[in-house]
């Protein structure tokens, strides 16, 4: 994957969030994680009460949305339409979960924007990380967001690694992206468009769109 290719407007359907204003301000997708709770606490202001409940400080739920009773919210929290928070999900702060989204069982985010039609519906963690309209998280896959030496979080493109500046960094994944179950993405991952991976993989550097992730070093292009 060339660095232009993981750029936002390459990874993002921007129709598809409410986040599309505050992320065409910037080139690559980890460039805002930084600014996420700002942004969700402005955006929080500006909604219709009649569309949206403030069910806690800073923490708007859409009139439509199904909250369960034993999900935790912390805010900055936005809850768009339609969308689920299943049983003791755990939204531990500054969270933007897109219309038709869901966050299931056991599920913890931190620090993320779901777009529209995100699937997170079993034991994942999301963390630090912006997830493509209709990415779905299989059963148990997880965004591993810090590394183990705790020094910056590299993206490692095909024309060299780019520091992020962040020690905190999860997965950057496209649209239409199919994350198998039980697989780790690594610190820094970018996954393009419509592209699948494999159970049980361990994800590093970026995935091309339009691919299938069997295992490191076998990726072949969907016909």
């Amino acid at each position: 994957m060339l660095k232009k290719d993981t750029e936002i407007t390459q990874l993002y359907d921007l129709t598809h969030t409410m986040a599309a204003d505050y992320l065409r301000q910037f080139t690559y997708p980890w460039e805002a994680l930084e600014g996420i709770a700002d942004f969700l606490v402005k955006l929080g202001e500006t909604l219709d009460p009649a569309e949206y409940r403030q069910v806690g400080e800073n923490i708007w739920v859409h009139r439509t949305a199904e909250v369960f009773s034993s999900a935790y919210l912390h805010g900055p929290v936005i809850v768009g339409p339609g969308a689920q928070i299943r049983q003791c999900a755990f939204i531990r702060q500054s969270a933007l979960i897109g219309e038709g989204a869901v966050v299931g069982n056991s599920t913890e985010l931190k620090n993320v924007i779901l777009f529209d039609a995100v699937e997170t519906p079993h034991y994942n963690y999301v963390g630090d990380s912006i997830l493509g309209f209709h990415a779905h998280m299989g059963a148990g896959s997880i965004t591993s967001n810090v590394k183990a030496d705790k020094l910056h979080v590299q993206i490692h493109t095909g024309e060299g690694d780019v520091d992020t500046g962040r020690k905190k960094v999860g997965a950057l994944i496209g649209d239409h992206v199919e994350v198998g179950c039980g697989t780790v993405l690594n610190p820094g991952v970018v996954v393009g468009r419509n592209t699948n991976i494999y159970p049980l993989s361990s994800v590093r550097g970026c995935v091309d769109a339009d691919s299938i992730y069997k295992r490191e070093g076998e990726i072949v292009r969907k016909h």
